[in-house]
């Protein structure tokens, strides 16, 4: 327990508790199971684009980044490389 700034007793999250909070799980530096691996084709539908215009899609909570995708797109895509926080897959 903690204290804020105005003085009342705040519970302090662990990392784990604060993503469970949020909906989101850790995939970071590969200590957890990938939900998907190197020549999986899936089909996906893009939710949002990246800032550098490639279409984003989440595989249970593992981003996927999807270049030449658009926001809405419903493709079939093949996984083509895995990182410990996201993966890149190719439209087929």
């Amino acid at each position: 327990m903690s204290l804020d700034t105005k003085g009342k007793v705040r519970k302090a999250l662990s990392d784990k508790e604060e993503n469970q909070e949020f909906g989101r799980k850790r995939f970071a530096g590969g200590l957890s199971p990938k939900p998907v691996k190197v020549g999986d084709e899936v089909e996906v539908t893009i939710s949002e684009v990246s800032r550098r215009g490639d279409g984003v899609t989440r595989i249970q909570g593992y981003v996927v980044f999807v270049p030449k995708a658009k926001q809405g797109d419903h493709v079939k895509i093949k996984i083509t490389q895995l990182r410990p926080n996201y993966a890149v897959g190719e439209i087929i």
